[in-house]
């Protein structure tokens, strides 16, 4: 076969840039001596078709390495050899010419041949390498965009793509991938959720679990093991061998937006597959490993590791800093998401000395651009490191998931008592934490469950996690959950514990739409969604962890309680609120914004170490809303509570987690009257009432 003809190229844009002609290359390494671009017909060519050696007399400019390469055909792909220094203790560099690089800024990834061993010891591992695809850029959006759906009615839901459709019973036609949730879309329609946050989805190495792990046949299913940021994962695609990563992609974020329904991408920025000093050799340890991560100051061959993943991303060197804002441009433009959740996001607030930084340049750049103006933008205000920045994080307008907000909830839940005081404070938005810096409530997003622990169900059905199937001896996973089993550890055949959990559950459902700021809910809680105690499922790539769509009666009331409290807070603008409550009159009605009871219907007490009851009135703030008045009575024991009096109004009982379905929710249509007076209120439950 006749080699393709070459010239110099140019060092813009970064990354493979097919045109009509041919493709121009382009790869960022300062301290590189010799490059090699790889040319593979097919992803899973054994070896090159032609290896083109670069001349850094023609084909380096500044930092870039760049050729142009002509007639190259469409769906051809690629991986680079990179020569230098290897000194890894004084400079922290570590080329190796026998390694086939990644590309970081390949925009489609085949792992068809990868070997992570192979590119972890010594030798040439080009056979069993991971490839990058060329990918021309003629996507027809037919007019889509980001959506523009204000914050504060924001409704999250929390999912895995290739979990939610990868069971039998899903019966979609294409399991565990993009196409697979384009077919649930009229489900998350009829749940009523705003927007998908979506676990990661940029290219990530299934391989990349502990030894014990891998034994067992276990894989990282979660996805925290990102390699190619500009990617979409291959393993979510139906034809990725074809290169059509991005395209399948951006048809399950058109198919979203066409529903009315946003996109946010759960991306993990503060560490890289490569792991540790004895991880593989992937793309940007060898190229320039001491710019890309923290390395320690004295020995340059160990990594400072604040993630607990082996390595930490040296966010705020200008040079990574500038990837990392040049990638969320590119999958807000190119891609239309609609935000990002950073993991672990406290990482990218550290200086290039790891020590935590008042105004990081990273937050700040992505705060302030002009790409990203609309985009939704979340941290996970924490890192491994014991850096916890809820309520503190840099920047105005980042939210943050609230581990406050979870942890009290789910205190209160369980029945501890004394704890009204900072329950009312997680419900009112957080102001503690949020209105001295004058940011708003929707800078708070409250979950009780997420991916990272115990599902809803298993929360009042565990008091301690169960994860022997990961291959760690259970050491792996949070010890202290604030769960509660209701007496017996998992399974149960008793009808009355079973109801008791399933109350407890709705109890916390409601509790979270009830809130003001960003509700979350986790994927398959609206189903009673069980891990069988696991809290740690991050390699359970199987039926432990995907969503079982199996009819099941527990399941179906509570997916249908779900739903009526996801639409009563949608019919409610005073859960929605934009700023924060103050407790004083609201217009010409002079009703307080809200008006805070404890169990006798008086004025809580507050600092009462015996405390278990909270309720509230929420006066309403559009023409035809309803007054909400809400009573938690988390105790054992039935009380009768006095209905506050509101001038020309009658309650009506909405919710009432105590009675079984369907008399637990009652839509508008259907609401009774319930006369001013006492009512009763069952134990562990929450009653919702409206007043028009």
């Amino acid at each position: 076969m006749n080699p393709y003809p070459t010239r110099a190229g140019t060092r813009y844009p970064a990354g493979a840039s097919p045109d009509a002609n041919g493709c121009n290359f382009s790869l960022f390494s300062h301290h590189a001596t010799q490059v090699e671009l790889l040319l593979f017909e097919r992803a899973d060519s054994p070896a090159p078709r032609q290896i083109v050696r670069l001349d850094p007399a023609l084909n380096k400019s500044f930092f870039a390495w760049h050729v142009y390469v002509e007639g190259l055909p469409e769906n051809s792909w690629y991986a680079w050899r990179v020569d230098g220094p290897n000194d890894t203790e004084r400079s922290g560099l570590r080329f190796d010419a026998s390694k086939a690089l990644l590309d970081p800024h390949a925009l489609a990834v085949s792992q068809t041949l990868w070997d992570r061993h192979a590119a972890s010891v010594e030798g040439d591992n080009s056979a069993r390498c991971m490839r990058a695809g060329l990918v021309r850029n003629d996507y027809d959006w037919e007019g889509d965009a980001p959506l523009a759906i204000p914050f504060e009615n924001a409704i999250i839901y929390e999912l895995h793509v290739g979990g939610f459709t990868r069971h039998a019973s899903s019966q979609v036609r294409h399991p565990g991938t993009f196409a697979g949730l384009i077919e649930k879309i009229p489900y998350l329609l009829t749940l009523g959720i705003t927007h998908v946050e979506l676990l990661p989805v940029m290219a990530f190495d299934v391989q990349d679990v502990p030894p014990g792990t891998a034994a067992l046949g276990l894989e990282n299913y979660w996805g925290y093991s990102t390699h190619s940021f500009f990617s979409p994962h291959p393993g979510y695609c139906v034809t990725p061998e074809q290169g059509t990563q991005r395209d399948e992609f951006r048809d399950l974020v058109k198919a979203l937006h066409g529903a009315g329904i946003g996109v946010i991408l759960d991306v993990v920025f503060n560490h890289t597959a490569e792991g540790g000093s004895d991880g593989p050799v992937i793309n940007f340890r060898g190229l320039e490993n001491g710019v890309f991560y923290h390395l320690d100051k004295q020995d340059k061959r160990i990594y400072r590791d604040y993630t607990g993943c082996g390595n930490t991303l040296n966010c705020n060197h200008p040079i990574v800093a500038s990837f990392i804002l040049n990638c969320l441009e590119y999958w807000v433009r190119d891609m239309h998401v609609d935000g990002f959740r950073f993991d672990l996001a406290s990482v990218m607030t550290r200086g290039e000395d790891g020590e935590p930084l008042h105004d990081a340049p990273l937050i700040w750049g992505i705060e302030l651009s002009e790409q990203l103006t609309a985009s939704k933008l979340i941290a996970e205000a924490w890192d491994a490191a014991g850096l916890y920045q809820v309520g503190n994080f840099p920047g105005r307008r980042w939210a943050e998931w609230n581990g406050r907000y979870r942890d009290v909830m789910r205190r209160y839940l369980r029945g501890e008592a004394g704890i009204i005081s900072e329950v009312a404070t997680r419900i009112s938005g957080s102001p503690d934490l949020y209105q001295p810096q004058h940011r708003l409530p929707i800078n708070s997003i409250n979950f009780i469950t997420c991916h990272d622990g115990f599902t809803l169900h298993d929360l009042f059905s565990y008091a301690r996690k169960h994860n022997a199937a990961n291959g760690e001896d259970n050491r792996d996973g949070y010890d202290d959950n604030l769960s509660s089993n209701g007496g017996v550890e998992g399974h149960s055949d008793d009808p009355a514990l079973n109801r008791l959990r399933r109350q407890q559950a709705k109890n916390a459902v409601a509790m979270l739409l009830l809130s003001q700021g960003v509700p979350m809910l986790l994927a398959g809680d609206e189903r009673l969604n069980s891990q069988a105690g696991n809290n740690n499922a991050y390699c359970q790539n199987n039926a432990l962890s995907w969503l079982d769509w199996t009819p099941d009666e527990g399941g179906a009331e509570m997916l249908r309680f779900t739903r009526h409290m996801i639409a009563l807070r949608k019919r409610h603008p005073a859960l929605m609120r934009r700023r924060f409550l103050t407790g004083h009159p609201l217009g010409e009605r002079a009703l307080p914004d809200i008006s805070w009871y404890g169990a006798d219907g008086e004025a809580p007490a507050w600092y009462d170490a015996t405390a278990q009851v909270l309720a509230f009135t929420l006066a309403a703030i559009a023409p035809d809303e309803a007054d909400l008045h809400v009573v938690m009575n988390m105790s054992a024991q039935t009380l009768r509570l006095p209905l506050p009096p509101i001038p020309g109004r009658r309650w009506r009982v909405s919710a009432d987690t105590a009675r079984a379905s369907p008399d637990d929710f009652l839509p508008p249509d259907l609401l009774s009257f319930v006369a001013t007076g006492l009512f009763a209120v069952c134990p562990r439950s929450v009653v919702v009432f409206e007043a028009r």
